[in-house]
């Protein structure tokens, strides 16, 4: 498995949606496509903002701890359809709950409880290579 975090939250010309995954060196970014609200969930804490009412990714968090649970990482796992698919992992005890999760989910909660973000190697293909990309900023 490759480790990869959060680099960013892009939206496109057209007004969608991406989270950035980069890996440990910066060097490969894996861009998956998501939803305003799910970009919403995910750039709130990366800002170090704490809205006034939980979020779901606050409420699930909660009853993961309030259920003895600790999240303990995410794994996107596959691509299908271009649809990607992750699995979350939380200890409770003695044992490992996997449980199916879409990436923007999974990664939400990632940052709001810092566990590490994996990548499963195939899908490595799927990246680019940072140094590839462009980025504008807002002002031009």
């Amino acid at each position: 498995m490759l480790k990869f975090h959060v680099k960013a939250i892009t939206m496109d010309v057209e007004g969608n949606f991406s989270v950035l995954l980069t890996d440990e060196e910066e060097k490969k970014v894996l861009p998956i496509v998501i939803g305003p609200l799910e970009a919403q969930n995910i750039a709130i804490p990366l800002q170090g903002i704490t809205p006034p009412r939980p979020l779901t990714p606050d409420l699930l968090k909660s009853v993961i701890e309030q259920l003895g649970g600790k999240p303990e990482k995410v794994v996107i796992t596959d691509l299908k359809d271009d649809t990607y698919y992750a699995e979350l992992y939380i200890k409770q005890g003695d044992r490992v709950i996997k449980l199916d999760s879409r990436p923007s989910d999974a990664i939400a909660l990632a940052i709001r409880t810092d566990i590490p973000i994996f990548l499963n190697v195939r899908l490595a293909e799927f990246t680019y290579d940072m140094a590839d990309l462009k980025f504008e900023d807002g002002d031009n």
